[in-house]
């Protein structure tokens, strides 16, 4: 993708990196720092390969995971605004000869033979009727459908197929019942199991692995 212009936008910090965005994208929550530390984890022991953010917003998760490393970065999401941002917040941390942007849908954004060892997800996970909850939040970033999982079920199919063996998908969601109904459905179809959850102040991450 191509870099379509520095945006001034509002920066927050983001453990040690300062992310960039504005009202067109999701803001950057804090606790979130959270999934990013048991990414760069689980990345210590993960196979060779580089790694995969979905739904990646303005790039905070994926970036800060693979600060500290030398893995490569493919960041996809459905927002160009929320892309632009990815590309500046990269740049700004020193991580744009590693970190490839991608703006589209995830079913055709990442090629059948690609392979990634660790693929991290930040999908929208509030069910649709709860969204008016949330007004300062831009509603593709948080609508996750009636059940809140229609976009976190997309993000469980395009990671198994893409993970190499021995890699891991870390994907947020809004609680724990949320968790349970992929590991029941989605998930064991696809051929992953729920290996552990973390609860964090706002939502959880919860970890797959090959069944």
């Amino acid at each position: 993708m191509n870099h379509p212009g520095t945006a001034v936008g509002e920066q927050v910090a983001f453990g040690p990196l300062t992310i960039t965005f504005d009202e067109r994208v999701l803001r950057p929550r804090p606790w979130t720092v959270g999934q990013s530390e048991w990414a760069a984890e689980l990345l210590t022991d993960a196979p060779a390969g580089p790694v995969l953010e979905l739904c990646s917003g303005a790039g905070q998760i994926g970036l800060l995971a693979v600060h500290d490393g030398d893995r490569r970065l493919v960041c996809v999401d459905a927002n160009p605004v929320a892309c632009a941002y990815t590309l500046q917040n990269a740049a700004a941390a020193g991580l744009a000869d590693r970190v490839e942007v991608r703006n589209g849908d995830l079913a055709t954004m990442v090629p059948t033979d690609e392979r990634y060892a660790l693929v991290v997800a930040d999908p929208p996970w509030v069910p649709a009727a709860d969204t008016g909850r949330f007004p300062e939040d831009p509603l593709l970033a948080i609508d996750g459908g009636v059940d809140g999982l229609v976009v976190a079920i997309a993000c469980v199919e395009v990671s198994a197929a893409h993970l190499l063996p021995g890699a891991s998908l870390l994907l947020q969601l809004g609680n724990v019942e949320q968790v349970d109904a992929l590991a029941g459905s989605v998930a064991a179809r696809c051929g992953l199991t729920l290996d552990s959850t973390r609860v964090f102040e706002r939502g959880v991450v919860a970890r797959f692995v090959r069944a």
